[in-house]
């Protein structure tokens, strides 16, 4: 990971630790929140404006290199054998995508139907896999990075295709907190590439929204996916007019 990304999630801890908004920073250097989040999203920061974060949060800028450091060597995705237990035991899959979305164990156990027993043993597996250091109390330190992904192609991405993806699209996409936008044309190749740009950028952004997010109570939050995708695609019914 670049040194600028690496301070910049650095960064984002520390502000979520300290309970300081990029409203906060923005007020505090005299740019509109929309740049702040801009600044995140692009990962482009000059090292005078990352001082004067850091004079927000009450620390010097080599606290947050340490910081840095130590994220470098944060879990960016899982091997094959975790993923395919997450996938055996759906149960387990579940606490670790609440522990992502920053749920604590209490948490947890008051709206979903897992017990402290059952709760304890789950969260002791996730420490034997190394995907949390679990702590006194039934704390938990999740081991992975804010750009944790999922393996391409592993296990839980075949989850995805054969299940997930198909849940997810048995809507209609008409509610008041639902939307569905499709486009088709034809473009060049570069196009096609500057779109998964555009669309890395977007998710990029859920993201950082998420993250912003996750200091709410969890009456306030509701599970919510996006997903972007493109290809050279042709429908069926148009693709049988061509000449062969």
């Amino acid at each position: 990971m670049a040194q600028t990304s690496l301070f910049l999630q650095a960064v984002k801890t520390c502000l979520k630790n300290k309970s300081l908004t990029y409203a906060d920073v923005a007020r505090h250097l005299k740019l509109s929140e929309a740049s702040v989040k801009r600044i995140f999203s692009e990962e482009n920061i000059s090292l005078q404006r990352l001082d004067q974060i850091c004079q927000l949060m009450s620390m010097e800028l080599c606290d947050l290199a340490k910081i840095a450091e130590q994220k470098q060597h944060e879990i960016q995705e899982l091997t094959e054998e975790q993923e395919a237990e997450f996938v055996k035991q759906p149960k387990l899959l579940f606490v670790a995508y609440m522990l992502l979305n920053d749920m604590d164990f209490e948490s947890i156990k008051t709206h979903y139907n897992i017990d402290e027993h059952e709760g304890i043993q789950l969260l002791a597996h996730l420490d034997r896999i190394k995907f949390i250091d679990l702590l006194p109390g039934n704390r938990v330190k999740l081991l992975t990075s804010r750009n944790f992904r999922w393996r391409k192609n592993g296990a839980i991405e075949k989850l995805f295709n054969e299940h997930i993806r198909k849940e997810f699209f048995q809507s209609r996409f008409s509610k008041s907190d639902e939307c569905m936008k499709f486009g088709s044309a034809m473009v060049s190749r570069s196009t096609i590439l500057l779109m998964h740009q555009k669309i890395e950028k977007l998710v990029g952004e859920f993201n950082e929204l998420a993250i912003q997010d996750a200091s709410l109570p969890y009456e306030e939050r509701r599970g919510c996916s996006i997903v972007g995708a493109i290809r050279p695609w042709e429908f069926s019914l148009f693709a049988q007019y061509r000449k062969k």
